[in-house]
């Protein structure tokens, strides 16, 4: 069976990959599973650059067809906040959804409109090939956390789709509409392709 490594480090964003491509013939396997210490910093200005710089660090250095993906929430009133620094606005995931619930004190509903973006790479390093794709999910920013489901700002982020957050929806609930599904969604053909391809 073939080989696809997922540069992340976060089991959050595993266990979602995981589960929409279970039905893929192909062996995922973390960066955790490698032994191997690889940089993935991501010095990139847009999730697209960022997404692809970790590709292309784990794919150079395992040789495998590689999965990477860059996301995070974009907050309209907070002009694109906290966008590429998602995942460093705050040291925790609890207080980053407190600093931007606090920068959003007294912003009506209505107004508190945001959205997850999420960017994924494909690469390949025999043939070096890189596809790229986008998936996003409207919603608003709530007033308080919501659920315990998720990572990251799930509990915050309340989905039109869904009638809650997607701290309270279940993981089957969330991967119907999320911003990575929606991603992968549009890269699965390609990674069927590879994977069905000799020399990939």
């Amino acid at each position: 069976m073939k080989e696809l490594v997922v540069a992340t480090r976060n089991e959050g964003k595993l266990l979602e990959v995981l589960d929409i491509l279970k039905d893929l013939p192909v062996k995922v396997s973390a960066l955790k599973d490698m032994g191997q210490l690889i940089d993935l910093e991501e010095s990139g200005k847009t999730f697209e650059e960022n997404a692809a710089i970790k590709a292309r660090a784990v794919g150079g250095v395992t040789g495998k067809l590689t999965l990477a993906d860059d996301s995070g929430l974009i907050v309209d009133v907070l002009k694109g906040r906290p966008g590429v620094y998602s995942a460093r606005y705050a040291p925790t995931s609890e207080e980053r959804n407190e600093k931007v619930l606090k920068e959003l004190q007294g912003v009506p509903f209505k107004k508190r409109t945001a959205r997850f973006v999420c960017v994924m790479v494909v690469y390949n390093p025999i043939t070096k090939e890189v596809k790229t794709a986008e998936g996003v999910v409207e919603g608003y920013i709530t007033d308080r956390p919501k659920g315990k489901g998720g990572f990251g700002y799930d509990p915050i982020f309340y989905s039109p789709e869904l009638g809650k957050t997607f701290g309270e929806a279940s993981a089957e609930e969330k991967n119907r509409v999320s911003h990575r599904a929606r991603a992968l969604g549009k890269v699965r053909g390609y990674l069927r392709y590879l994977l069905q391809n000799e020399k990939s």
